[in-house]
């Protein structure tokens, strides 16, 4: 049975990091793995991805570079660290595994992951 389960979200005031992190199990092989966010009211949207042996890392622009995502394939986990948080970035992040499997490849789509996480609340006071 494939799970992801997001932990590390809750409160942190603007200009501070936080880190999320992914436990991923359940998958034969290894996958590109991503993180999205939901703002409220709002659709989801992509942050981050990392290609499945962890050459390949991708950003939204919105991120403007102060995420950081990487994967620890022995302990089965992604990271998403977040740097310099801004009252925008607040909203609920999920953790999500590509539906298909093909080396060093980038999807950025939400369609393009077959899995997801249940999400974790992330708040930026300002």
């Amino acid at each position: 049975q494939v799970q992801l389960v997001e932990s590390g979200g809750g409160w942190v005031q603007a200009g501070n990091s936080i880190t999320l992190s992914c436990a991923v199990s359940g998958f034969s092989t290894s996958r590109a793995m991503g993180w999205f966010r939901q703002a409220p009211g709002k659709e989801r949207e992509f942050a981050a991805v990392i290609s499945r042996n962890g050459g390949h890392t991708t950003y939204a622009d919105w991120t403007e570079g102060r995420f950081i995502i990487s994967r620890d394939d022995a302990k089965k986990t992604i990271a998403l660290q977040m740097n310099n948080l801004k009252p925008d970035d607040t909203g609920t992040y999920y953790c999500a595994a590509s539906g298909l499997v093909l080396p060093e490849t980038i999807f950025t789509r939400r369609n393009e992951f077959g899995s997801w996480g249940q999400g974790i609340q992330v708040t930026v006071s300002s």
